[in-house]
């Protein structure tokens, strides 16, 4: 079972943001295509995924649409949890019928998160990673270190981020998803 092992943290302005692209540049983090991600969370019919946390979403990149499931935090520093992530068809018209199917099932489209993304792969730690700079419509700017870890590997993982956030000198993490801080910052939460 995989699970995603994940620190995120508020960056405070986009001379900050630069400052970071630097930092991370100098550790030999690679750049990857920046990409616009469109995700469309959804509510389940009889269980209430803020008690159970939990997460369902529709993730749309270009054309493709992907299912994500995120199953409830397993860590009290990282906000670590299972995740199972699968493609389904591509295109609008797809992404149209999938949306169409879920309310035909009783789910109900919560709220959307838009956000630019800037991709950095890095082997830290004898690990390899993700570095994602988060431009969050709404939000502003986040910075996200992330690994994929099997469940006998999750407290390295853990331990590998915190290290690289004090690196990079990263202060104190968000442990709220973008979705619950754009809910609270819209006054639904």
């Amino acid at each position: 079972m995989t699970y995603e092992v994940e620190l995120k943290f508020p960056l405070s302005d986009t001379a900050a943001v630069n400052a970071l692209r630097q930092r991370i540049a100098t550790l030999g983090a690679h750049p990857g295509q920046p990409l616009d991600q469109r995700d469309i969370y959804f509510a389940h019919p009889s269980r209430d995924f803020a008690q159970t946390d939990e997460v369902f979403r529709l993730r749309c990149v270009g054309d493709g649409n992907f299912l994500t499931y995120k199953g409830p935090l397993v860590d009290q520093v990282a906000k670590t949890r299972r995740e199972i992530e699968v493609p389904a068809a591509a295109g609008q018209t797809a992404r149209e019928q999938l949306r169409k199917m879920f309310a035909s099932l009783g789910f109900r489209e919560v709220r959307d998160v838009v956000k630019r993304r800037e991709p950095f792969h890095l082997r830290w730690q004898d690990r390899d990673l993700e570095i994602v700079l988060d431009n969050v419509r709404d939000l502003g700017w986040f910075v996200e270190l992330e690994i994929i870890a099997e469940d006998s590997e999750r407290d390295a993982a853990r331990e590998c981020l915190v290290a690289l956030s004090q690196e990079l000198q990263l202060g104190t993490s968000e442990r709220r998803s973008y979705l619950r801080l754009l809910l609270e910052k819209d006054g639904a939460a």
